[in-house]
C-alpha cells in the first residue's frame, strides 16, 4: 500500500467535507474547493479523520495522489497558500491596480497580468509580489505565469524569481 495514502487526513476546526457520489466538496474559512474523485478511490471517515482507500492493488498510486490532493484542499481552505516573487534588475517594478498587476521588466512596453478568480496578489514593495489563495494549483500556476514573463538569466541574475530560488550564475565569456 502507498505510504502517502496510509496517512489519515485530519480536519482542523471549521472545515467540512461533503461527499456526494464522486463529487468532493471542502468548505472552510478561506473558501470552498471541489474535486471529482476517481471511480476506483473511496474516502472513508473514522473518528473525524479521513482515509483514502483504493478499490484494488492496481490503484495504490492513485490513492496516494488523491490523498495529497484532498489534504492540499483541507490545508488551503483552513490556512491558504502563498508564493513570494522578487524582481531583480534595474528599473524592474510591480504595481497593483485593482486585480491587475502592472510589470515593468525592461521591455519597451509594460506587461499587464490579470489575476485569476480565487487568487489575490499583493505588492508590499515595488520589487516584491505575493500571490495567495486557497487552491494550491492555482497559486503555483499564477506565480509561474508571472515568472515566465522574465525568468532569471544566469549571467547577471536579472528577472523574476521565487523568493527562495537560487539562481546558478555563469562566468562571462573571456576574450
Amino acid at each position: 500500500m502507498s505510504r502517502v495514502a496510509n496517512n489519515p487526513i485530519k480536519l482542523p476546526s471549521g472545515v467540512d467535507i461533503n461527499i456526494s457520489g464522486s463529487q468532493l466538496n471542502v468548505k472552510g474559512p478561506k473558501g470552498n474547493l471541489d474535486l471529482d474523485l476517481h471511480p476506483n478511490i473511496s474516502l472513508e471517515e473514522t473518528d473525524g479523520e479521513y482515509v483514502v482507500k483504493p478499490a484494488d492493488d492496481e490503484h495504490i498510486a492513485m490513492a496516494g495522489t488523491f490523498r495529497a490532493l484532498v489534504n492540499n484542499m483541507v490545508v488551503g481552505v483552513s490556512e491558504g497558500f502563498q508564493k513570494k516573487l522578487q524582481l531583480v534588475g534595474v528599473g524592474y517594478r510591480a504595481q497593483l491596480q485593482g486585480n491587475k498587476l502592472n510589470l515593468a521588466l525592461g521591455f519597451s512596453h509594460p506587461i499587464e497580468y490579470n489575476a485569476p478568480d480565487g487568487i489575490t496578489i499583493e505588492t508590499p514593495s515595488q520589487t516584491e509580489i505575493i500571490v495567495s489563495g486557497c487552491d494550491r494549483q492555482k497559486v503555483g500556476q499564477a506565480a509561474a505565469n508571472i515568472r515566465s514573463y522574465r525568468p532569471p538569466e544566469p549571467y547577471k541574475g536579472k528577472g523574476v524569481r521565487y523568493s527562495d530560488e537560487r539562481v546558478a550564475r555563469k562566468e562571462a565569456k573571456k576574450a
